[in-house]
């Protein structure tokens, strides 16, 4: 059985051990989990759906961010970039603050899906609630391969250098608002061309390396510089 003096002694041990500082890593861990974050609103780009971003929503998992903070916005990427898809991305992202409580959201597109989400931040009244927005091989001043498509697909003439879509984007100024913007562009991108076209005046542009199209959405360095740019 304890003595008295034992028994007082277990509990300073205890106690020194409650007000001991936390090693380093689980300080920053606790930090982390108590900082807090915007949802992040995936789109995705022409012809394409929301299953492409399982690998960077798990990258995302494993940084902090839990299911519940993860959406991906599915829509017809042949239909109108400021008659109608901007639009109905507003709703989506109302419906999504609406669930989360959260003021600001963040955005990540792909290809096609950085025209809609921009015609929103610059025309939708989405500047206020955008907090970062990130463009992956973003056809952001057309691409001449649209060309091949534009006189069946409204979404081909909208990424066409010089649509209606593509001089109101660039009008201006291209980064409006308190938003932050990225880019990330590849040399190697056999979708758009010139490869110029992604960067934006006032983005955080950056080269992803010898990337084709597709690539941008399972790239370790992208998925890293995603990351980052989220918590700035």
């Amino acid at each position: 059985m304890l003595t008295a003096r034992q028994k007082f002694l277990a509990l300073l041990t205890l106690c020194l051990a409650l007000l001991a500082p936390l090693p380093a890593q689980a300080a920053n861990q606790v930090a982390d989990q108590a900082l807090p974050r915007n949802p992040v609103i995936f789109v995705h780009g022409y012809n394409a759906d929301p299953g492409v971003w399982g690998a960077l929503r798990e990258d995302l998992r494993g940084a902090g961010y839990a299911d519940s903070d993860l959406f991906s916005w599915g829509y017809d990427t042949h239909q109108s970039v400021n008659e109608v898809l901007s639009g109905r991305f507003a709703e989506y992202v109302d419906q999504v603050r609406r669930q989360t409580g959260a003021a600001r959201v963040d955005v990540v597109a792909h290809s096609f899906g950085s025209l809609v989400t921009r015609w929103y931040v610059k025309y939708g009244g989405g500047a206020p609630v955008v907090d970062h927005w990130i463009s992956l091989a973003g056809p952001n001043h057309g691409t001449y391969i649209s060309w091949g498509c534009v006189i069946w697909d409204q979404a081909c003439r909208d990424m066409s250098p010089g649509s209606y879509v593509q001089k109101g984007l660039a009008a201006g100024d291209e980064t409006p608002g308190a938003v932050k913007y990225a880019t990330f562009w590849s040399s190697c991108d056999e979708v758009v061309n010139p490869d110029s076209s992604v960067a934006l005046t006032g983005a955080l542009n950056t080269y992803a390396g010898c990337l084709k199209h597709n690539d941008f959405l399972g790239d370790d360095g992208v998925s890293a510089g995603v990351r980052a740019f989220l918590t700035t």
